[in-house]
């Protein structure tokens, strides 16, 4: 999961409704999608009151990004040109292939995610700071077992591994 939708609920949705400046109760539910969708109007994003890579860096979430195979827009393009491969903002099996390499050369793990330390590894964005790595990162109190499915859509340390629907 490396997108915010209504419906979702963990770390992430609260990091991003306290940036919205809404309460914090880390549920995506009506209110947290009203106040994305307005603000995504407000700065020219595509305003579907889905967050992803590009409306997170807009917010400077960037301990948020998480780039994987499925996601698209303009960080997936800088993320390829960055990589020298067809920055076509796709992130397809060749871009995954280029991430585990480039991975494997720079002592990341070589999971083909491209999450906060591979970007900052990388000089994507001048934003992404150690402190911002290290709150990509799951923190100790939030590792309790989750979803396997949200599970396997994250590495294991991301924040994103806490990730759960809330609507049946």
């Amino acid at each position: 999961m490396s997108i915010l939708k209504k419906g979702l609920a963990g770390t992430p949705v609260k990091i991003l409704q306290e940036k919205l400046g809404l309460p914090a109760d880390g549920q995506f539910g009506p209110k947290t999608e009203e106040a994305l969708k307005a603000y995504q109007k407000e700065h020219g994003l595509a305003a579907d009151g889905i967050a992803g890579p590009d409306t997170f860096a807009t917010l400077g979430l960037y301990e948020l990004i998480l780039l994987k195979v499925g996601t698209s827009g303009d960080t997936v393009k800088k993320l390829q040109a960055a990589l020298g491969v067809g920055a076509d903002g796709k992130f397809g099996a060749g871009t995954k292939k280029a991430v585990e390499e480039y991975q494997a050369k720079n002592g990341l793990d070589s999971d083909g995610f491209a999450g906060p330390a591979t970007l900052a590894k990388l000089g994507l964005f001048a934003q992404i700071t150690p402190d911002v790595v290290s709150k990509s990162q799951i923190a100790p109190q939030d590792a309790a077992p989750v979803e396997a499915s949200a599970a396997a859509e994250a590495p294991a340390k991301s924040i994103w591994a806490t990730i759960k629907g809330f609507f049946s």
